[in-house]
């Protein structure tokens, strides 16, 4: 299913909302319904029904955070749902790479483009909720020989 075509299937009762204005939010609420798919696929398989289960929760934990963090006064409280929203698009991100053997390469590069689009997003969110900046490199975990 393409997005556009998804589109066309969400209820009022969701597209109503105010929340649905943020483009992360209804990426989110897409990557969550692609992913259902997904999950599907993973969880019929004994070896990977513990991924499927993982998978399921961060897709899930992404929207559901975002609106937490809208419905909240203060931006220092938005952002906080925020980067919720964002570690569960990383995570999410994390499974789908694990699982790309078992989904296939053109759904898994799907996947991964389509979360990386909510990843930028809301690092764009969260510093401005905040008041300041959010670098990516300023934490550099590189445990490589030499780096």
């Amino acid at each position: 299913m393409n997005y556009q075509a998804w589109l066309e299937t969400v209820p009022d009762s969701i597209t109503n909302d105010l929340v649905w204005k943020m483009k992360a939010y209804r990426l989110a609420l897409f990557a969550a319904d692609v992913g259902w798919r997904d999950v599907a696929r993973l969880a019929s398989d004994r070896r990977t029904l513990g991924l499927s289960d993982q998978l399921y929760r961060a897709l899930g934990s992404i929207s559901a955070n975002v609106a937490e963090g809208y419905s909240r006064r203060s931006g220092k409280d938005r952002s906080r749902f925020y980067e919720y929203a964002l570690g569960s698009a990383r995570e999410s991100r994390d499974w789908y790479y694990k699982a790309r053997h078992v989904l296939g390469q053109a759904v898994t590069e799907h996947r991964l483009d389509l979360l990386s689009q909510v990843i930028r997003l809301l690092l764009v969110m969260i510093p401005d909720q905040r008041g300041r900046t959010l670098k990516e490199d300023m934490f550099r975990y590189d445990v490589r020989p030499g780096a």
